[in-house]
């Protein structure tokens, strides 16, 4: 049966499973037991994000043999709506053993699994260890990297979600364009922001809305507070668009009024890392060389110690607490850019005691054509 609120169709679905078993059978795994709710989303469509609230896993298998789901019997109904699968099984929380049932459906696909992966990131000390003991003879290998490598490259179907979360995204953008004033409190700048992603119609967000002004602005992953924004404050704010759960971000630094001249200089210098880095983007272009080029006007400024962030990361699905997927663009890995990526690119700068700092920065598809933005300020001058 079609599921009724399935945001894919099946072919989709049979494609994603297919890379992911080769994936398994190339890093020779048995199977391998997904927990993050972003790859019960990408892997069968299932859209859940109490994976916190009660164990869940889906069972799949390196074999052509079909994934089994293990959740809560309260949330069946979500899955049925969602997910194209055949094979669900539930159980009731506090008086069934869901690492039991998730054993049950290993080795019914696995007589005698040696190898199986398991998303460690996303799992609590005890509830993995509970799964160790109940696959046990099995050796449990990360497969973290590895499941969340399949979904750096996106389909058009994908790219489609991702366009239309940047819409959103820009929609919240202009609502800070136009509540911003001295005398607004940072929340209520925040709410703006947040009404109107809403009212544009995205999805909820896996990250709170980051806002800081004035002297906090030197904090960069803050959250609103009750500060009434003063004339002259910066303020940098971060936040996304979601249509299916696939994330755009955007980000600017905005000032109340006219800005400082050592603000807008500041900014200026983050605009021109950002291009840096933008400008060095090409197919196979190693991640840290991308990084490397951001920094080196901050080098030549003598703010490279100023840089406290990573230059980017991939995005798109995502589920709380956070939005990055495991492409990181940094220096000290070895990953390299592909076109069919979508990632965030950000140019942070905080001089130390100064009390300020400013953020430049959205998110880009990487397309044959180059970085397409999708969402953000990009390196715009500081404005009002």
């Amino acid at each position: 049966m079609t599921p009724a609120h399935a945001a894919f169709p099946r072919d989709e679905h049979a494609r994603r499973l297919a890379r992911a078993r080769a994936a398994l059978r190339q890093a020779g795994l048995d199977a391998c037991i997904c927990v993050a709710p972003e790859s019960l989303f990408y892997l069968v469509g299932y859209d859940s994000w109490v994976a916190a609230n009660g164990p869940q896993a889906l069972v799949l298998a390196a074999a052509e043999l079909p994934p089994v789901l293990v959740l809560r019997d309260v949330d069946v109904p979500l899955a049925r709506e969602s997910a194209w699968l055949d094979d669900l099984r539930s159980y009731r929380l506090h008086r069934d053993d869901p690492a039991e049932r998730i054993a049950e459906a290993l080795f019914e696909r696995v007589a005698k699994p040696g190898r199986v992966g398991i998303e460690a990131a996303a799992l609590s000390w005890d509830w993995g260890r509970r799964l160790e003991r109940a696959l046990a003879p099995a050796t449990l290998v990360d497969a973290t990297a590895l499941t969340g490598g399949l979904r750096w490259l996106k389909s058009e179907a994908e790219i489609a979600c991702l366009r239309q979360a940047g819409a959103f995204a820009e929609a919240g953008l202009a609502a800070m364009r136009r509540a911003l004033r001295p005398g607004i409190t940072e929340i209520a700048l925040a709410a703006e922001i947040e009404a109107a992603l809403r009212r544009a119609g995205s999805d909820y967000w896996a990250i709170p809305v980051e806002l800081a002004s004035g002297p906090r602005s030197a904090g960069g992953h803050a959250t609103p507070l009750a500060r009434e924004i003063e004339a002259g404050d910066v303020v940098h704010a971060e936040f996304a668009g979601v249509q299916r759960r696939y994330h755009a971000v955007a980000m600017a630094t905005l000032a109340a009024g006219a800005p400082a001249p050592e603000d807008c200089e500041l900014h200026a210098l983050a605009c021109h890392s950002l291009r840096r880095g933008l400008a060095t983007i090409r197919p196979g272009v190693p991640v840290a060389e991308v990084e490397q080029a951001s920094l080196e006007p901050l080098r030549r400024a003598g703010l490279e110690q100023a840089a406290t962030m990573r230059f980017g990361y991939g995005i798109g699905i995502a589920y709380p607490p956070v939005w990055l997927e495991t492409l990181q663009i940094a220096g000290g890995s070895d990953q390299r850019l592909q076109p069919g990526m979508a990632f965030v690119l950000h140019a942070w700068i905080a001089p130390p005691g100064q009390g300020r700092g400013v953020l430049a920065g959205g998110t880009w598809l990487f397309s044959d054509e180059g970085p397409q933005m999708l969402a953000g300020a990009g390196p715009a001058p500081l404005s009002a």
